[in-house]
């Protein structure tokens, strides 16, 4: 959806009411009068869309801390490993205005630590998961490892929002499971067996 630049003439009451509302909602002035406009038009904007999606993955992460949302195209998830210290592992879910090349957004998986030893364990399961997507799911994405984070490029899978959704959050409940797993000690034959019996519904996701 192309944007252009128009001029309104608004009573100061109206604006000091939509810049404390904008505020509010982490938007802009002009973002928040173009959401209140494409509702009463009935219009979809991209920021609908978005937000459509992250209805359909709220309503599969009722396990998960939802963190307060930084703007309207990202949804932060928070999860605690069963170990000592208590570890807190976020996702971010960070999608594209405007999707290119398929390419829907980008998952951010990030361990809240200092430890090199939860670090280096961190960063065997991210090099696994990747194998195992990778060889046994034939998942085609892109991969960016750090210190204490992975980066995974997410595609459309040409689905309504709300399904999209639901993937998402179904994507992110299987791999926190796994994680999760991984830290309590759990062999990895098993995790790998696991993993394969699951991969039919892994390979539909994003």
């Amino acid at each position: 959806m192309s944007k252009s630049i128009y001029s309104l003439v608004l009573s100061d009451e109206v604006v000091a009411k939509a810049d404390e509302l904008a505020y509010q909602m982490h938007t802009s002035r002009s973002n928040l009068i173009n959401q209140i406009l494409a509702e009463h038009l009935s219009c979809v904007t991209p920021e609908m869309r978005m937000q459509a999606v992250f209805s359909g993955m709220e309503a599969m992460i009722q396990q998960f801390r939802i963190l307060e949302q930084a703007s309207a195209n990202m949804m932060a998830l928070q999860s605690q490993l069963n170990y000592k210290y208590k570890p807190t592992v976020q996702y971010f879910v960070e999608l594209n205005k405007s999707p290119e090349d398929g390419r829907a957004g980008i998952l951010r998986i990030r361990l809240r630590t200092q430890n090199p030893v939860l670090i280096t364990t961190l960063k065997r399961f991210f090099q696994t998961w990747i194998s195992w997507e990778r060889d046994i799911c034939s998942i085609k994405t892109e991969y960016q490892l750090f210190p204490g984070r992975l980066e995974r490029v997410i595609f459309n899978p040409n689905v309504d929002e709300e399904t999209f959704g639901q993937l998402l959050g179904e994507y992110v409940q299987r791999f926190d499971k796994y994680l999760k797993a991984w830290f309590s000690g759990t062999e990895i034959h098993q995790l790998e067996a696991a993993f394969q019996k699951e991969a039919a519904q892994i390979t539909n996701m994003i």
